[in-house]
């Protein structure tokens, strides 16, 4: 398996936007080769994080995970934190407390950097595919959820057509 199949899955799911960014589309060259999987009903890149992003290279500012080597990749996923929970055994802050070896292929780790917020990785899964692709569906769904909550938020704050005009409420019938 390779990093397709997991890019693949997720442009079935809906309202995704995929970013792959690459030389010349204006990106930072830190990002190129990597792919940011966001949850965007309008089809542009939201104010918000991405759900999962998938690394091909180690960050300056991260622990090494030893994506030098060709092939190579992390898959970082913002889990719901019962999943997280249940993948880990621990919650999101005390899974942090805890050595995590960010090397090892196939084995679920808390992201190095944001695991306390409740992020899960894995490098190069294999047998763990199908957790990665459960996992990835969860977050989906999260980052959607969080979407028509914040929208509908959003809505509530508009007052209607008919009270901003008048001034007052149409009669209850």
């Amino acid at each position: 398996m390779d990093m397709d199949d997991i890019i693949n899955h997720a442009k079935v799911l809906d309202d995704v936007l995929v970013l792959q960014p690459q030389p010349g589309d204006a990106s930072p060259e830190v990002s190129w080769g990597d792919t940011f999987i966001y949850y965007a009903p309008d089809g542009v890149i939201p104010a918000t994080q991405p759900f999962a992003t998938i690394v091909t290279k180690d960050y300056p500012d991260e622990p090494r995970s030893g994506l030098d080597q060709p092939g190579t990749f992390r898959l970082n996923i913002a889990a719901p934190k019962a999943q997280f929970a249940r993948v880990i055994g621990s919650s999101p802050r005390d899974a942090m407390k805890a050595h995590h070896d960010a090397h090892v292929r196939d084995t679920w780790f808390p992201h190095p950097v944001y695991g306390g917020a409740g992020w899960l990785s894995v490098v190069n899964p294999d047998t763990q595919l199908p957790e990665a692709l459960s996992l990835l569906d969860a977050a989906h769904k999260a980052a959607r959820d969080r979407h028509q909550r914040r929208t509908a938020d959003d809505d509530a704050d508009q007052p209607s057509p008919l009270v901003a005009r008048s001034g007052t409420r149409p009669p209850s019938l």
